[in-house]
């Protein structure tokens, strides 16, 4: 599942990863939508269905209905727009209040290939990330920077958890048996970006 304010690029992520296609003319979602794709990680078939929400707050009603089925939460924010950063606090907020307990976070910082815009530092943006005791990547759809990492990192992530038999990506949802990624590499990527930030799961 990715949050996030509106405009920060969730869709766009979403469908350079699904379609490998980039728009910078995308409307902005409405509601709660969804995409599936089918991987295969560990000679094991995984379907994930990846869920993207509306920033704007009049669907919040809506949106965080869907948080409870969420056994991955992308918190995305725009490196060039302090507001969606700033944001990010009442998004972690609505996270403790909806979703799950134990459900893996994320922290996105999108936009990494406009840092001469950069309005949010990765020291920053580190140091958010580890007050909540989570990861932090930096993507870009426009660049495809570290987009397939984000979310094959994140299902092999909730993979190891679903073999071991314990937190996150454990269970079916709607009589459904998988990995839902729901509408966010054993080592750290900098994937030949300097301005950007690596994920260790």
């Amino acid at each position: 599942m990715l949050l996030g304010d509106s405009g920060v690029g969730k869709s766009c992520i979403i469908i350079r990863y699904i379609e490998n296609n980039f728009s910078s003319n995308l409307m902005n979602s409405i509601g709660v939508d969804f995409k599936l794709k089918n991987i295969e990680i560990d000679n094991k078939k995984i379907k994930l269905q990846i869920w993207d929400t509306a920033g704007q707050e009049r669907f919040k009603t809506i949106t965080t209905s869907y948080y409870k089925g969420a056994h991955a939460i992308l918190v995305v924010f725009d490196i060039t727009d302090r507001d969606s950063f700033d944001h990010v606090r009442n998004w972690m907020a609505d996270i403790d209040k909806f979703a799950k307990e134990g459900v893996l976070r994320i922290l996105v910082g999108n936009k990494c290939d406009l840092a001469h815009e950069r309005q949010v530092s990765i020291e920053e943006a580190k140091e958010i990330a580890n007050k909540y005791g989570i990861k932090y990547i930096e993507t870009s759809a426009k660049d495809t920077i570290n987009i397939d990492d984000l979310f094959i990192s994140t299902a092999k992530y909730l993979l190891s958890k679903q073999i071991a038999g314990t937190g996150a990506g454990k269970g079916t949802q709607n009589g459904k048996s998988g990995l839902d990624l729901l509408r966010d590499n054993n080592q750290n990527n900098n994937n030949n970006n300097q301005n950007g930030g690596g994920f260790c799961c």
